[in-house]
Order: structure tokens, then sequence, then C-alpha cells
């Protein structure tokens, strides 16, 4: 039985909020802040103390409600450390290949630029469960707001490495349009037929689509597939460059 827990949480219109409690330790984080309220009221519903913030990047729907929690809980703030000046109330800057010690274990900081120029993922490699911002979504990935194809491409080649069973927490609920998409650049893939019409009944219910998992980005997102045959021929990049593949499908997507 896995000793952490995590508690999703719907804010502001399409994000994900993530409380993550040791109940070893009784230590509890919570996975970016973006919007205050939800996040405290889930707190004293699970009768659970804020002891970390654990920041993925800079924008204001991950790290606007910083300052606030911080004032009301005592807790720790960290972030990525090439974005140390943009987080409120950041106590420690972590960057690739640091570790933070939470709830008994380690976890694992992986540097992810590209939607921002200092990005991070959260790894939990004995839980194989890794908080990943807008790096990854589930069928997508962030937009290239401060970064290159080739930084976000190996950005996504380390999430690619991770154990297919990892359970991947994103920080949006993208999922149904970025299904419609992939669909349009990968017709022929069975597995992402399958998973759209999956995700059209979980959103005619009014569940999540997110987490996800590592193996199942790797067969449907085709962010993750830019060596897919079917999705070069569509774009019409048969044997190209991984990177130039990749940046093509960024940029059908950005205009899609």
């Amino acid at each position: 039985m896995s000793d952490l827990i995590v508690h999703q949480i719907p804010c502001l219109s399409d994000n994900y909020g993530y409380l993550l409690h040791s109940q070893k330790t009784g230590e509890t984080a919570t996975i970016d802040t973006p919007e205050v309220e939800p996040i405290l009221k889930a707190l004293d519903e699970k009768g659970w103390r804020l002891t970390h913030i654990l920041n993925t990047h800079h924008h204001f729907d991950h790290a606007g409600g910083n300052r606030d929690i911080k004032t009301r809980t005592g807790c720790t703030v960290i972030g990525p450390k090439d974005e140390a000046d943009k987080i409120p109330g950041i106590d420690r800057a972590v960057g690739d290949g640091d570790t933070i010690e939470f709830g008994g274990g380690v976890a694992q900081v992986l540097g992810v630029p590209g939607h921002t120029a200092g990005h991070i993922a959260f790894s939990f490699p004995d839980e194989k469960i890794a908080f990943v911002g807008d790096t990854l979504f589930s069928l997508g990935c962030g937009r290239l707001f401060e970064g290159t194809p080739q930084q976000m491409w190996t950005s996504l080649q380390k999430l690619i490495a991770l154990p297919d069973e990892t359970i991947v927490y994103c920080a949006h609920e993208y999922t149904q349009a970025n299904a419609k998409f992939a669909l349009s650049v990968e017709p022929d893939n069975a597995d992402l037929q399958a998973r759209s019409r999956e995700i059209d009944e979980l959103r005619r219910k009014g569940t999540p689509t997110v987490p996800t998992t590592i193996g199942l980005e790797k067969a449907t997102n085709p962010f993750l597939r830019p060596a897919s045959d079917d999705l070069q021929r569509t774009i019409g990049l048969e044997g190209a460059n991984l990177v130039d593949v990749f940046a093509k499908t960024r940029e059908l997507k950005d205009n899609f």
C-alpha cells in the first residue's frame, strides 16, 4: 500500500490542484497554487496541515496563490531555481538532478524547460507518480512560451524515460480538445481512437480525464510520438528529424 495519498482539486476554469499527503510523517504538499480557497478548503476537510508548496513554474495559475497560502499555513515554498525571482515566497530553489526529502522518501527534480524557461517536474520514483505541471498533458504538451522545440522535446524525453506505469498528474483538463487534434495528425492510431471514445464518455459524466500514465501517453500522445510513421506521413515529414516533426506538430496544434 502506498504511503502517499494524492487528492485532486478542481481549480479555476480548467486547472487541477493536487495535495500530496504522507500517512507516515503527516507532511502535506500542494503542487502549485492555482486557487487559494479550494486548496485551503480541501486541507480543512482532510484534516491535513500544509508543510510544503512545490511549484513547477512561475505562471500565475501555478504560483499566484503562494504568498496567501504561505501566510496562512507557514509552509515552505520550493520552486525552480531558474525562475526563483518569479516564484512568490520561495524558500528553496531546486533544479534538474536535485532531490527533496518528503514523507520519509525522496522526490527527484527533473528540469523540463520549454513551456517556461525554468519549468521543473517532481518525480516520486518509489511511488511511481510524477507531477509535471504544464510540460505534459494527457494527449498534449504545453505551448512553447519561453523555450524552443529542441528544449521541449528533450524535456519530454525525460518523462518518456519514466516507467510506463508512472501515474502522471498534469495541471489542466485539456484532454478532450487534445484528442481531436491528436486524431487529426495520427488518424490510424487504434489506441488513440479507443482513448478518444473513453475520454468522451468520461467528460459526458463530468469525470476528470487525468491523471494519466506514461505508458498510455507513449501510445496515444502525438507529442511523444514523432517517430510514428502515421504522424510523419499525415503532416508531410516522412523520415524527418524527430525535433522537426515535434516542432511541426506543435505548430499545427497552436493553429488548430
